[in-house]
């Protein structure tokens, strides 16, 4: 029997190890998080991150979610590296099952993070990271003066697009149909900027460069005729997947998959299950939000404990 299993290893979930395992409740860390993404979460494909607190000079992803783990080892957080594949929080004790066994918990944290919808593409895969993004926030100040290029044709890629034109030179908005989807207040502001043009009923069809991004060869959908483009980046903006699908029937999801908790704290509908980070927050989707809410949810769950002396 657990004080708490935490499932996901990214920023939520390790910053909810070392909380909970520095106030003594012996954590039981699942690091897959039964997505199919590696270990460590979306910073295991981000090369540069300069945007987390304490790194003046910038961290790799990779170098920080390690810095994450060990601190969550050094105060007793047990890792297993095995995809969590069911859960059963219909009753208490909770349940989690890995490896065809099941696991006892007296608390759950659910950290399963998210995933950025992709376009595809083979060399979308291979220059990710290299000129490929999908977040601007993280992205953005690396293209200071260079052509970009965003495609979407949503909220997010309107709001993406808009930022970015900050640093961009020039910003083509590469769309598959003949109008946005995007809010009224968000296309207008698109539109109008100055720097920004769209490339209407056009699709990607392939990233362009070696070693890094050099341009895009755009498909017309209705003509079937390529171009090429010249771009320094391509940050693509069709939206995420939460990683919530084994919780459906189990927690409160919203309309699109991510878990609902009570406002202000990380508690789920189900007494004694929290959720942080990117499965629950679509708003920021930043590494150090999602650490804050590791964090709340490992106090969520110490102070949950201790109110019913479990």
């Amino acid at each position: 029997m657990r004080n708490v299993i935490i499932i996901g290893s990214g920023p939520a979930g390790l910053t909810a190890g070392v909380y909970a395992a520095r106030a003594n409740l012996a954590p039981l860390l699942f690091e897959g998080s039964g997505s199919g993404g590696p270990p460590g979460g979306q910073l295991m494909l981000t090369s540069d991150v300069e945007n987390y607190p304490g790194f003046p000079e910038g961290v790799m992803g990779p170098e920080l979610m390690e810095h994450f783990r060990k601190q969550a080892g050094r105060f007793g957080t047990e890792f297993q590296t095995t995809d969590v594949t069911a859960v059963d929080f219909s009753k208490r004790p909770f349940r989690v099952q890995a490896d065809g066994k099941w696991h006892e918990a007296k608390s759950v944290i659910v950290s399963t993070g998210a995933k950025a919808r992709m376009l595809g593409l083979p060399t979308e895969q291979r220059l990710l990271g290299k000129g490929v993004s999908t977040c601007a926030t993280c992205d953005g100040a690396f293209f200071k003066n260079k052509p970009l290029v965003v495609v979407g044709g949503g909220d997010s890629a309107a709001e993406e697009g808009n930022f970015l034109t900050r640093f961009a030179s020039t910003l083509l908005l590469v769309h598959r149909r003949d109008s946005l989807r995007a809010s009224k207040i968000m296309q207008d502001r698109i539109l109008k900027n100055p720097k920004v043009t769209v490339a209407w009923n056009t699709v990607v069809e392939e990233v362009l460069g070696e070693k890094k991004v050099e341009g895009v060869r755009l498909k017309d959908v209705k003509t079937g005729k390529t171009r090429d483009v010249k771009a320094d980046g391509m940050f693509v903006a069709i939206g995420h997947d939460p990683n919530t699908g084994m919780f459906k029937g189990q927690l409160e999801l919203d309309e699109n998959g991510y878990l609902i908790v009570r406002e202000g704290t990380t508690a789920t509908n189900v007494e004694g299950v929290f959720a942080a980070g990117d499965c629950v927050d679509h708003r920021y989707r930043q590494a150090v939000t999602a650490a804050g809410m590791g964090c709340m949810a490992a106090i969520d769950a110490e102070r949950w404990m201790e109110s019913r002396h479990a």
